[in-house]
Parts: C-alpha cells; structure tokens; sequence
C-alpha cells in the first residue's frame, strides 16, 4: 500500500496535477474564510468601511468625491497568497523533493554496484608502458 503510494506520488502525470489543483482550490478558500473572519475585523479595527464595504483610508478627491484605497482586500491577497504558498510547499514540494533524492540515492547506489569500476587514462598508459617494456625485454633487437 504505501509502496503504490510513493508510485503515485513520483510518477508525474496530469491525474496528479488534477489533485494538486482540487486540494490546492479547497485550502485556498479555508483560506479565504480565514482572512475574511480574521484579517478583515482587524483592518476594520483601524478603518470604517466605506459605501461599497471596502476597508481602508479614505481622501476626498479633487472633484469632492471619497476615494478609498482598499487595503483590506490588498492584504487578504497577500495574506493568502503566501499562507496558500507555504502550505503547497511544505506539505507537497518539500517532502517530494526528499522521497526523489532517497530514490535517486538508491537507485545511483544499485548502480554504482553493478558497473566495475574502470580505469583510468593514467593507468591504461601506465598498462601500456608496462607491456612495452616486457615486450622490449623479451625480444631485444
């Protein structure tokens, strides 16, 4: 079970792209709720909502109209944005990116033991030399 687990989580295909993208926009909106019922009571603390219900400082304008620059809904993005970011990476590239290094390590370590090592220029010269020489000595001109 937990074998065809690690499969299904190394083998990169759209199935599990699908899956990134379904649990992705599910956090977002716990997110979201999260930012509304917190962040935003918090920014409303500081400023009066205007007409429209947007948080933020308000200036009149030249014309005498109020101009509200929205910051509540600025820092909801924010906030989200990174809170969705840092729980993608923790809890899915972060743990993946290990289970791909140990398999990786594995497989380089089952490898390294099935090829025979071999050697190197220095010492096919040296080989060659060797048999030279022998070749010279057994069969002086």
């Amino acid at each position: 079970m937990i074998k065809g687990f690690k499969e299904f989580i190394l083998r990169g295909n759209v199935i599990d792209l699908a899956v990134a993208v379904v649990i992705g926009a599910a956090f977002t909106a716990v997110v979201n709720a999260i930012v509304a019922s917190i962040i935003n009571p918090l920014v409303a603390i500081f400023y009066q909502p205007n007409e429209s219900g947007e948080f933020g400082p308000t200036i009149t304008g030249i014309y005498g109209q109020d101009v509200t620059f929205p910051l509540g809904s600025l820092i909801s993005a924010v906030i989200s944005f990174f809170a969705v970011a840092i729980v993608v990476y923790f809890v899915f590239v972060y743990p993946m990116n290990r289970i791909k290094a140990r398999a990786a390590a594995r497989a380089g370590l089952t490898e390294a033991a099935e090829e025979p090592k071999l050697p190197t220029e220095q010492e096919i010269l040296v080989q060659i030399r060797d048999l030279l020489e022998k070749q010279q000595t057994t069969n002086p001109r």
